[in-house]
């Protein structure tokens, strides 16, 4: 059985109504990046990082999956498929995708604020100051940071090497280190790029397909089943 690689990022999302602070305005709803997602905007306002990764959290659980996500879980009738992902929403596991890896964390879990291995499931949307892990410091949302370690990095670099077929949906490979994984791509294979504006890429066997996610996956997922039948 073949396997596909497919690297997403914030576009895929954007279509169920998540927003990406790549958006024009250079802010994520609002806000500004340092203010929110770095390790120092944490120790200057703990508080206000709560805040915003609650809303982002509530705005998650009440996002649907999209004809991209359901069309990627589909293809694991035909293919064993690894679906690494940029976004730390879980909309690719409620679509039916059976093998996910989040390179930036799952904000619907919490984590040790002292030591990131300790990582808790939440039943609600809301995290309040308080909760503390088991060490006995405060929980903060499960999210990787500016400015801070991508753990799952390596072990995504293994799978893009392994890949027989590769697809890069929704991303401007702009955030490094998650950007440099379709260089760990073997040069034969085939690359599908899926996005509105498909960023400059300098490998072989690139298709590109100039699309939102939700009609670009779907037509490229139905063209891999038909292969595969």
């Amino acid at each position: 059985m073949k396997h596909i690689v497919v690297l997403t990022g914030a576009g895929i999302s954007a279509e169920s109504g998540l927003k990406t602070f790549r958006d024009s305005d250079g802010l994520w709803e609002g806000y500004n990046i340092e203010d929110v997602a770095t390790p120092q905007a944490w120790r200057r306002n703990p508080e206000l990082v709560q805040q915003f990764y609650n809303i982002r959290r509530k705005a998650v659980l009440e996002a649907k999956p999209n004809a991209a996500h359901f069309a990627l879980a589909e293809l694991e009738q035909q293919y064993k498929v690894t679906i690494i992902t940029q976004n730390i929403d879980d909309l690719h596991e409620r679509a039916g995708s059976g093998n996910v890896m989040h390179l930036h964390g799952l904000i619907t879990k919490s984590q040790s604020s002292v030591n990131p291995c300790l990582i808790y499931p939440m039943n609600g949307w809301e995290l309040k100051m308080g909760e503390k892990c088991e060490l006995g410091s405060q929980l903060r949302a499960n999210v990787v940071w500016f400015g801070e370690e991508v753990p799952m990095i390596e072990p995504a670099a293994r799978v893009c090497a392994q890949a027989d077929i590769f697809m890069l949906i929704g991303t401007s490979l702009a955030v490094y280190p998650a950007a440099g994984l379709i260089d760990y791509v073997p040069a034969e294979v085939i690359k599908y790029i899926i996005d509105p504006k498909i960023p400059e890429v300098y490998i072989r066997n690139v298709i590109r397909v100039e699309s939102k996610a939700s009609v670009g996956v779907v037509s490229v997922v139905r063209k891999l089943i038909d292969d595969a039948k």
